[in-house]
């Protein structure tokens, strides 16, 4: 677990913490069944609705994903906006677990699209599992893309396109970290689950 997730937060994503809750009482969810559903512990996930902690975007997207709504909605950001064509002046950087992220397409639709920077050594323990299909493109860096028990080294101009349900983790090959465009469909179904959590056999 990132030191952005275990330690106090630091302003970069101020509005998360309310949204949360908020959100989890509209999808009428006890904090134990929310914690429950997205693998956390329901301290851990009081936490994060007091802004204790910070969560990490896999673990925004388990979220949004059991609250029926957007990673953007958490985010409190409105889906009112519904402009085909999103500036690059309008991309407003976000941090969460170590990651920086720009939204990359409008707010509310069926699938998300992101710029994401990748640090070395971030979230590359993670491992995520859950529905919907993801498709990544490499802009700078090299990315260690595991899926399943393959491992594979992608470049700058490789991409990859995959099913969410395949074990997946991904980390920057490099100190010098990577860019990558990544889009994700949204599966918005309350049971949806995004597994997370440290390689088995390592301490969380």
């Amino acid at each position: 677990m990132s030191s952005s997730e275990t330690g106090p937060p630091d302003g970069g994503l101020p509005v998360v913490a309310p949204q949360l809750r908020a959100l989890r009482r509209r999808a009428s969810l006890t904090l134990e069944a929310a914690a429950r559903e997205a693998g956390l512990s329901p301290a851990h996930l009081s936490r994060l609705e007091t802004g204790q902690r910070q969560p990490s975007l896999p673990m925004l997207l388990s979220l949004a994903r059991i609250y029926g709504t957007t990673v953007s909605e958490l985010l409190g950001e409105t889906a009112a906006d519904r402009d085909a064509v999103v500036r690059a002046a309008d991309m407003e950087p976000t941090a969460a677990g170590g990651w920086t992220y720009w939204q990359a397409g409008a707010s509310g639709r069926g699938m998300q699209a992101l710029r994401v920077r990748v640090p070395y050594g971030s979230q590359g323990d993670i491992v995520r599992v859950h529905p919907g299909e993801e498709w990544l493109y490499v802009l700078t860096g090299r990315l260690r893309l595991r899926l399943g028990d393959t491992l594979h080294r992608l470049g700058p101009g490789d991409s990859a396109h995959f099913d969410s349900l395949t074990p997946h983790r991904i980390a920057a090959e490099d100190p010098d970290g990577l860019e990558l465009l990544f889009v994700h469909t949204l599966l918005q179904s309350p049971t949806a689950a995004l597994c997370l959590g440290p390689t088995p056999g390592e301490a969380p």
